[in-house]
């Protein structure tokens, strides 16, 4: 994809990124009035409630809201219907997504007459089969033989993930797979996708070798019998809010505020990221009828305990024309734990990017964190994990808000509402606000002014893990 954005006149003078990401004049610290918000600011941060967040971090954390259950689709239908009250352009976007059936599974791997007890991969189908078996090495694409149809794939572990080693065998007509480690003496591993309807177990290395050494000196039958697994197709859920600025001040630009509303299986999710949700719909609130001339986006995704499925999805359906337009993404994840960020300052507040460097958004809610509630300026670090990785893999400034290192409770049952601290709403919100706004509103062109534009602040990069 091309490389994303010019920036428009909205960010001249002292907001004009250079090519390294830093204010292109120099950063100023201590500046007259750096602490205290505009006029500006105060249009959104004197609006925002979080009363209002702690609310809906309540109603959302009363139900685990675990993808492709009915506690994610309550969540969603709320979450839609607030936009929806709010004055938004509204859509639920379905996508799916498939889950592993493990069900009091049991495995078999009989080869002459013994039974080597693997172990039953993440998925696998339930099946039965006995046929001679092949050695197809790492099974990588192009190299597995015609030779494996209609036996079973002797495979190493390696190079490539296991959901492609199964599928270039099952491609070429295979029945069974038999995956050995490629290291160690575990035989725990592997993971099977939807689909892939044979059965596929796993052996340590030690037993694979010894079986590679007997299909070398003749053919070699084996049987693998599975029972208890499979895959489940199932459906999970993005939340899409838009609201367009007059047609004769539109900018063309989209500035966007995401966060998950899924949770781990069995866990409230109150922090995790009912929090993030939380600001996500204040925030539309409050911007609802404020002047804009760039397209509010709020999104909320499904599926990013499953590995950011929902936000993955969400911008896989991106034109590169609509990608364009997007001038900047704002997450937040888990933004309201008083158990989180220890002792460091911001009140543990930081900001992670992919490639660990400044960039439009960190630049904006840096300095916005000296003139709000925080009263602080805020760091920043590199991680992956939530859902601006994406946005960042389409050349979209993108950012992480989040308190770190993480509350101990962080995935269990314990992440519940008595944990949540409505002044960390409240500094998060204000902080993001403020900066979409300097994006969003209609002014912006009069950044070049001092008494319009906030001051650039010095940040620094902060190497802090989240469990830190």
């Amino acid at each position: 994809m091309a490389k994303k954005k010019v920036i428009s006149a909205l960010l001249t003078a002292g907001l004009v990124l250079s090519v390294n990401g830093a204010y292109a004049q120099g950063p100023v610290s201590g500046a007259p009035n750096q602490n205290a918000a505009s006029a500006f600011d105060n249009k959104i941060i004197k609006k925002i409630n979080a009363d209002n967040m702690y609310n809906t971090v309540a109603y959302l954390s009363e139900v685990p809201r675990q993808a492709g259950t009915p506690g994610e689709l309550r969540g969603v239908q709320y979450i839609e219907g607030k936009f929806k009250e709010y004055g938004y352009e509204t859509e639920i976007q379905p996508f799916k997504i498939y889950s592993a059936i493990r069900n009091n599974v049991s495995g078999l791997l009989e080869v002459g007459g013994q039974d080597l007890k693997p172990y039953v991969m993440t998925g696998s189908y339930s099946g039965d089969v006995t046929a001679e078996v092949v050695n197809v090495g790492l099974a990588k694409a192009g190299t597995v033989p015609d030779s494996v149809k209609g036996k079973i794939a002797l495979i190493e572990r390696g190079d490539i993930t296991f959901v492609e080693k199964i599928q270039n065998v099952f491609d070429k007509g295979a029945v069974g797979v038999i995956m050995y480690n490629n290291t160690g003496t575990s035989n725990g591993f592997g993971q099977a996708a939807y689909g892939q309807n044979i059965p596929a177990v796993s052996i340590t290395r030690a037993q694979g070798l010894a079986l590679v050494d007997q299909v070398k000196n003749g053919p070699v039958t084996a049987h693998i019998k599975v029972t208890g697994s499979g895959m489940e197709e199932k459906t999970s859920y993005n939340v899409i809010a838009k609201m367009k600025p007059n047609k004769n001040k539109d900018t063309g630009q989209v500035v966007m505020i995401g966060a998950h509303h899924d949770s781990v299986p069995n866990g409230p999710g109150a922090n995790d990221d009912a929090s993030g949700v939380s600001a996500v719909l204040e925030l539309a609130r409050v911007m609802a009828n404020m002047p804009i001339d760039t397209e509010l986006r709020f999104v909320t995704f499904g599926s990013e305990e499953l590995g950011l499925l929902g936000s993955y999805h969400y911008a896989g359906t991106l034109s590169d024309e609509e990608a364009d337009k997007i001038v900047a993404h704002f997450q937040m994840d888990m933004i309201g734990s008083k158990d989180a960020g220890g002792d460091n300052k911001a009140n543990g507040l930081i900001m992670y990017t992919i490639d660990g460097k400044k960039n439009l958004v960190t630049d904006l809610a840096s300095a916005a964190g000296a003139r709000t509630a925080l009263g602080e300026i805020v760091p920043y670090g590199q991680l992956g994990r939530s859902d601006h990785q994406p946005f960042h893999e389409l050349g979209i400034p993108a950012a992480l808000f989040i308190h770190s290192p993480l509350e101990p409770w962080y995935h269990t049952p314990a992440d519940t509402i008595d944990k949540i601290d409505k002044q960390k709403l409240q500094e998060t919100a204000e902080i993001v606000g403020a900066s979409v706004y300097q994006i969003a509103r209609p002014d912006t062109p009069a950044l070049e002014h001092s008494r319009v534009a906030p001051q650039p602040v010095d940040y620094d990069f902060e190497n802090r893990p989240p469990g830190a």
